[in-house]
């Protein structure tokens, strides 16, 4: 009986082929050799406690391949356990590098033969539970901003973290780390879940991003119901901790969810041993005193906006001013930092709808001066540029680091979180953004050139997602692609650069 329309049929490979859909997923395991991400697990981590079963490298090690393949869910590592060819690279590459002792201590971990390559899903399921703080997670509650404390095992991850961008520094160094902090909402159907701004069941994420490096340096997982801006002063401060050696000098970039005194006076006195003065750029709250402040400016102090179109300044419709401003909440203290605040504005030509007499609700704050009504916005810094300068450095935020966020939700498994607990998912989530940051490495580091650009649909695709064959040959396993296939060469010079890498000076 014919299985469809079309002339051809499904069967079943009836030898063991050797067969794998995932030809180019070695090498990112290589990648987090060379740069001490495997050994790093095994160092800090230590969820897995006792000598049986899978280790801390094997498991997670495993998650961050599932997200480098487009696996979204732990159920997804039956495919990576089906893929023939796959299991016997894992299998054998394992333990490369180990001592003798060392391999056979790994070999005696399991009480009968090891068939598999990668955990179970309910290996897994189990080894998650070990970073969930019950006592803590039982604190969270609807109309409390509570974040619970991450336990040894969470924290261990946050350092294989830092040890992975401490090695992309050493690699490709920067003297200078922008941190985009930016929050971003998981919406999740958990019965624990707690109910956002959005009036929807959802966990947050508050993320440290690094512009230069284009690195996620931190990420705390919070309920949905804590606003972005509580507590953000502790998470900069952990945020500079993770900041490997070689970085001097620090700035910020945030939306009005950081403008809070406490950073802005921390960042204008100094109050980093390590990095003294830290100059930002933050949105600020449209308030009623602000938008007072912006009415005062005179006409003719309204200057154009301009973007640069082919090395040509064109102006954008848009205005900027400087704006005598100083918030209630500073302004009877005689010690309190002076600041700088600019206003953008641009007059909406589109006309008010009729019938709600001006009251429709916009997306933006408005205002209206003489008879226009404008989109404005504001800004705080303690930077001496150009006002215009400074806005479009604020503006260079919206780029990189909220397309990280699309990144984690969309071409990684962020948006799709394992399970009802707390810290389980907390750390589902940190697993994944290792998986972004070995896979900014690989481009980076590794691929350049039109790569760096590149979203995991095209990198899976060309370089991941390639048929092969795996084959012995002189005690060596060879993985062969079919012929002529055009990403054989970029596969070679892939491995040519992660060996040169491997060769870097350490310090």
């Amino acid at each position: 009986m014919a299985q469809g329309v079309l002339p051809y049929s499904y069967d079943k490979e009836r030898n063991e082929s050797g067969m794998t859909a995932l030809a180019g997923l070695p090498p990112y395991l290589e990648l987090a050799h060379v740069t001490g991400m495997c050994e790093s697990i095994d160092k800090n981590v230590r969820a897995r406690e006792g000598k049986q079963g899978y280790t801390d490298r094997q498991i997670v090690m495993s998650l961050v391949l599932l997200n480098l393949a487009g696996g979204d869910c732990v159920d997804d590592l039956r495919i990576l356990e089906a893929d023939e060819g796959f299991k016997r690279v894992m299998l054998r590459v394992e333990s490369h590098g180990m001592s003798r002792k060392a391999r056979r201590d790994l070999e005696r971990r399991w009480r009968k033969e090891r068939k598999r390559c990668v955990p179970s899903a309910s290996s897994v399921f189990r080894y998650l539970e070990a970073f969930d703080d019950r006592e803590q997670s039982s604190l969270r509650k609807a109309g409390k901003a509570f974040i619970p404390a991450p336990n040894d095992h969470l924290r261990g991850l946050a350092r294989v973290n830092r040890d992975l961008i401490s090695s992309f520094q050493r690699c490709e160094p920067s003297e200078i780390a922008t941190l985009d902090i930016d929050a971003t909402l998981v919406e999740a159907n958990k019965q624990d879940a707690l109910y956002c701004y959005k009036n929807t069941k959802a966990y947050q994420a508050l993320n440290c991003y690094w512009a230069e490096q284009e690195l996620v340096v931190s990420s705390e997982f919070r309920d949905g119901n804590v606003p972005a801006g509580h507590d953000v002063l502790r998470v900069f401060k952990e945020a500079t901790q993770m900041l490997p050696e070689g970085v001097r000098k620090v700035r910020i970039r945030s939306d009005s969810a950081a403008c809070q005194h406490n950073l802005m006076r921390y960042c204008e006195r100094g109050g980093s041993e390590r990095f003294g003065r830290i100059e930002f750029a933050i949105g600020q709250d449209i308030t009623k005193p602000f938008k007072q402040a912006v009415l005062d400016v005179e006409e003719s102090d309204w200057q154009p906006f301009h973007v640069e179109v082919n090395g040509k300044k064109v102006a954008t419709g848009r205005e900027w001013a400087e704006v005598c401003f100083v918030p209630s909440a500073i302004a009877y203290r005689n010690d309190a930092p002076v600041y700088r605040y600019l206003a953008t504005r641009e007059a909406l030509e589109q006309p008010r709808l009729p019938g709600l007499g001006g009251q429709e609700r916009l997306p933006f704050p408005t205002m209206t001066m003489g008879k226009k009504a404008y989109k404005v916005f504001g800004f705080v810094t303690n930077l001496d540029w150009d006002g215009e300068q400074v806005i479009h450095w604020y503006h260079a935020r919206c780029g990189k680091s909220e397309k990280a966020h699309a990144v984690m939700k969309e071409d990684f498994a962020g948006a799709k979180l394992p399970s009802g607990s707390f810290g389980e998912n907390a750390a589902w989530w940190a697993i994944m953004m290792l998986a972004l940051n070995l896979n900014q490495a690989m481009k980076r580091l590794v691929l350049g050139g039109d790569w760096v650009s590149k979203r995991m649909k095209a990198i899976r695709f060309a370089l991941i997602n390639l048929p092969g064959r795996i084959i012995y040959h002189s005690r060596q396993i060879v993985l062969r692609l079919p012929k002529d296939h055009p990403s054989f060469e970029i596969l070679v010079n892939m491995r040519r650069e992660i060996a040169r890498l491997a060769v870097l000076p350490s310090g």
